[in-house]
């Protein structure tokens, strides 16, 4: 075969989603190969964010937490600590100060690649919610039918694909990194929520899509979650219900879940990596490291 005529195949064959797919097959396990590769590019991708060395910080500064400034005024006023407004008001500062929810620094050790997924994984997820927005605006029949419509609705696409691509290294990092340590227990909580949220709220877009693709995957999912007994009020051949469910409930959900994860992690701060103990003393005992302090 003529080299220009092979790489149409192949890249026809990777661009056009309507053919026959390709699986293997390992005893009981079946996976297609655009997973597998996706599955192990995700694998390169995490070993990479490991190994490759992040830049250095160029002028460390130690890790203390300024005073106010001077001036400042005083956020109650004189008679006022009983109202209602003054209680929320100082709980709220007092759980995220603003020089802790708007840093300037971040720790050394935040100058790693693993640090890096959580962000992009929220970048991609304003993406989503971008394009969905303007395709809830002009509906199944531009984003079928326009060459605008399949622009947004391949980035909407792509866009979901790299969310969940990256919250997935996200997680891992993370498990491995035990994010949970030093009263971090509700962060990752919290994360593991909105990933089990946002599995659902993909899974309702598919059904979603007005064409073949949605017909199949409903039907074949309906009898899967009626037998969960879910299917009395989840009812994934409707498809009014299930367009309400991706465009206004779950996002709402998800973009909740991430709001309060994130604030989370300014209130208890970014996870520590493990300390490195001598050889024969405990991990406990290792000395604790210098906290310098980037330019975030």
């Amino acid at each position: 075969m003529h080299p220009a005529a092979l790489s149409g195949v192949l890249s026809g064959s990777a661009i056009n989603l309507n053919g026959n797919g390709h699986y293997v097959h390992w005893g009981f396990i079946q996976i297609s190969w655009a997973n597998l590769i996706v599955i192990g590019l995700m694998i390169l991708v995490f070993i990479a964010a490991v190994l490759i060395p992040f830049r250095h910080p160029s002028q460390p500064r130690p890790d203390e937490r300024p005073g106010p400034l001077p001036g400042t005024p005083p956020q109650t006023l004189p008679g006022d600590e009983h109202q209602w407004s003054a209680h929320v008001r100082m709980a709220t500062v007092d759980a995220l100060p603003p020089d802790r929810l708007l840093p300037d620094r971040q720790p050394a050790y935040v100058a790693s690649w693993v640090y890096t997924f959580g962000v992009i994984t929220i970048s991609a997820l304003v993406l989503v919610i971008l394009t969905g927005i303007v395709l809830s605006i002009f509906g199944p029949s531009w984003w079928h039918n326009t060459g605008e419509g399949h622009f947004v609705n391949s980035l909407h696409l792509w866009s979901v694909e790299g969310f969940f691509f990256f919250m997935v290294l996200h997680l891992w990092g993370k498990f491995f990194m035990a994010a949970w340590r030093g009263r971090r227990r509700m962060t990752w909580v919290t994360g593991a929520i909105a990933f089990t949220v946002s599995v659902a709220a993909a899974f309702t877009g598919y059904v979603s899509q007005q064409n073949f693709d949605s017909q199949w995957i409903s039907t074949q999912a309906k009898d899967g979650i009626n037998s969960t007994g879910a299917g009395a009020f989840f009812n994934v051949l409707n498809f009014g219900q299930m367009l309400m469910w991706h465009i206004v409930l779950l996002p709402l959900v998800v973009s909740l879940l991430a709001a309060g994860h994130v604030l989370l992690v300014r209130r208890r701060g970014v996870v520590p990596p493990f300390e490195r103990a001598e050889p024969g003393q405990p991990a406990e005992a290792a000395p604790a490291r210098p906290l310098e302090e980037v330019a975030s």
